[in-house]
Formats: C-alpha cells, structure tokens, sequence
C-alpha cells in the first residue's frame, strides 16, 4: 500500500513558497515605484498562475503514480516541443530584450520552455531506465542520449534561451551518471558540452561578456558590470538582521529586475545575513531531502525522475544566489519559488508533485 507523501519535503515547499510570495510582493514595489503600473497587473500572474495554479498541479501530479508517465512519455515530449516551437509563430509568439521565448494565448502570456524542461525530464528518465542495463553500450546510451540533447538544443538555443538549455543539460547530465554511465562515457559527454560552450562563446558575444564582467565586474560598473556592483550594494547593505521587510533601498531605484533574477538581493537586503542563511539552509534541506526520495525509489524510472527534476530547480536556485553574490557569471536565471513568472512556479510546483508522488512508493 502507498504511503502519505515526504511531509518534511512538502512542510519544506510550502515555507519555500510562503517567503518567495512575501518577498516577491516587497521587491515589486521597487518596480511599481519605476513604472506606475497597479499591483494587480504584477501580482495576478504571479498569485493567479504561480500560487493558485501552481498548487492546484502539484496537488494533482502528487496523486499521478508516477510510473504512469513513462507510459506517455514520449507524447508528453514532443507536445511540448511543438509548443515551444510556437514562439516562433508570428501573432502567438513575441519578443523581450531581444530573446522570442513567450507566447500568447487567449490574452496570456507563457514560457513554454518551463512546460518542455518537465517533458524532456521525463523523457530522458524513460530512455535511460530503458536502457540502463546496457548504459555499456556506446551506441544505445550516449549516441541517442546526445541526439536527445541536442534536438532539444537547437530548439533552445534558437530562442536563444542559453541558460535554460544549460540548466537541462546539467539535469540530463546527472541522470545519466544516476543510471549508470561510464566515466568515459561521461567526460565526453562533458568534453562535448565544453566544446560547444566556447563555439557559443565564441559565436555570441554575450556570453563571453558574462564571462569577462565575472572575471572583472569592476571594469564596466556603469554597463556590463552595474548589475553585480548594486546587488552586492543591496546583499552588504543588508548587514547581520536586514533593514527590515519592505525597507529594501536597492530595490526602487538601482537593481535591474528586482522581482526577476535579482530578487536575492532584495531578500538578502531586507533579512540580512541571517535571513540569507535562513534560506540557503532551507533550499540546502529541500535537496537533501529530494535526492534522499531518490535513493529510496522503488525502481531506476522513479529515481531518474526525481534526480533530474531536483537537479534541475536546486543548480537553477545557487546559480542564482551564487551570481548575485559574486561567484558564478550572471546568467539571467530566476530564484525558484521566489521570482517572478507564474509559469515557471506552476511548473516547478507541479515538477515537486512528482518527486512527491516518488516518494509515496518508496522503500522504508
């Protein structure tokens, strides 16, 4: 008979959720100060789709035995190619600061690589728990497992939408080394992932000036290194305890996007040092208690389920603090459960649903 679902693992999503609404609603006053726009037109997406919506398909992928989406697996992955394939449809898909990653339909707005992140992790948890026994074999495991990928990648990257694509290399990367792959075949895998890492950098000039504001945030602060100079104005200004909730500075008139990738600072400004390390202890609980669901997974499909889907929301959350304070190149990733974009936090909610589901079925 199953099981309740981890009550620790939700009671862990639910504090997670409550902070980020709290201070997603502190950080966009910084933006209505900016531009005037009512509350409602900021939060509705964010409360309506994200915290409303976001629930009700966690609670719904938390009753979906888990196993039952290895059955539609493959139809669930191409649905959400062709879905996100519409951004590049004239009149549903539209453009923001210089990326076409959104679409429109019936009046709202979508990410739809948050819907093909959930498809292509559950795709390649299929192929490979198909597979593991022979994860030996060059030609059934990395061959196909790269032309997945890559599929994926030029799709991706045509957006572009680097970082999201990194993020799903990185899932698929440690499932693979989950199921079984060879160190072999594993450092080629990330040799290619390297190779093509520079021919990017190479090729696109923004990412290498990522790479050159990490190295040397001071040469630019009025450009290419502003973000950075006030984020860690806002995280110092902090202090031990925080202004205080609501009392960010940084958030009215110097922080880029302080409901988006910068929302750390914000956070980090208002609760301090304290506060952060509150935080990170609390993200740091969340993928100790996921990976342990996945170790105790009844079978090799539940558990490359939920190592891809953790991987995927915990490297996305300390790539984003790390780049705030100054260890990792800002990439433009949002703080799961925190940031702005109800998309993305009906997705990542409804990714927990399932691990939650795993962890139902798993051993004692």
């Amino acid at each position: 008979m199953p099981k309740s679902v981890d009550k620790t693992l939700l009671v862990i999503v639910v504090t997670l959720v409550v902070i980020g609404f709290l201070i997603f609603s502190s950080a966009s006053l910084g933006l209505l100060a900016r531009s005037g726009a009512p509350l409602s037109s900021v939060a509705f997406s964010q409360l309506v789709f994200g915290l409303i919506g976001g629930s009700i398909a966690m609670f719904i992928t938390s009753q979906i035995h888990y196993r039952n989406w290895r059955k539609y697996a493959f139809y669930i992955f191409c649905a959400s190619i062709l879905l996100t394939l519409l951004v590049f449809v004239d009149g549903i898909g539209f453009s923001h600061g210089g990326a076409r990653r959104w679409i429109v339909i019936a009046g709202f707005s979508m990410q739809p690589s948050e819907i093909l992140k959930i498809g292509f992790i559950i795709y390649i948890a299929t192929f490979l728990s198909g597979i593991h026994k022979n994860i030996d074999d060059f030609k059934k495991s990395v061959i196909p497992f790269l032309l997945i990928i890559g599929g994926v990648g030029v799709v991706m990257l045509l957006q572009p939408d680097t970082d999201t694509f990194m993020l799903m290399g990185i899932s698929a990367m440690a499932m693979f080394a989950t199921a079984g792959g060879k160190l072999r075949d594993i450092s080629l895998i990330v040799l290619s992932a390297v190779i093509v890492l520079a021919i990017l950098a190479m090729t696109r000039p923004y990412i290498m000036d990522r790479f050159t504001t990490f190295l040397h945030p001071e040469a630019d602060p009025r450009g290419s290194g502003y973000q950075i100079q006030q984020s860690l104005i806002a995280v110092g200004g902090g202090g031990l305890a925080g202004r205080g909730f609501g009392q960010s500075v940084q958030k009215f008139n110097f922080l880029p996007e302080p409901i988006g990738d910068s929302i750390f600072a914000v956070y980090s400004e208002e609760f301090g040092f304290l506060g952060s390390t509150f935080l990170i202890i609390l993200l740091a609980s969340f993928t100790f208690r996921g990976y342990r669901i996945a170790s105790h997974s009844l079978d090799v499909f539940g558990m490359l389920l939920v190592v891809g889907f953790m991987t995927l929301i915990v490297v996305q959350a300390f790539l984003n603090i790390a780049a705030m304070i100054g260890l990792a190149p800002l990439m433009g990733l949002p703080l799961p459960f925190i940031s702005h974009g109800g998309t993305a936090l009906m997705a990542t909610l409804a990714s927990v649903g399932i691990v939650l589901n795993v962890s139902k079925h798993q051993k004692i």
